[in-house]
């Protein structure tokens, strides 16, 4: 199996025969390493991180003021975290994938 996994990193232009089961396996494998990587992204997604003020208006491309706006519009709205306002990660990527 791994060296079928070495010859497919390799990126070598080769015909091989394969068993059934090698197959299989190799298959296996490579959808279980798949899994596992969107696994790892999907709770990284989860972990929720903040932003300053300056950082959002800095991503967005917006003045400050407009943040203050949107604040009061309901649009994107800080939260406040030991005194200062800071924005979730989270709403600020809706507004970049917006």
């Amino acid at each position: 199996m791994s060296n079928i996994q070495e010859i497919i990193n390799s990126g070598a232009n080769v015909s091989i025969t394969i068993g059934i089961d090698d197959l299989k396996e190799c298959v296996l494998s490579l959808f279980e390493n798949e899994r596992k990587k969107l696994e790892q992204t999907i709770i990284a997604e989860k972990e929720e991180t903040y932003s300053s003020l300056k950082q959002v208006s800095v991503m967005l491309g917006v003045d400050k003021s407009t943040l203050w706006r949107w604040k009061n519009k309901g649009y994107l709205v800080p939260i406040e975290v030991g005194g200062k306002r800071v924005y979730k990660m989270s709403d600020v990527k809706k507004m970049l994938n917006k």
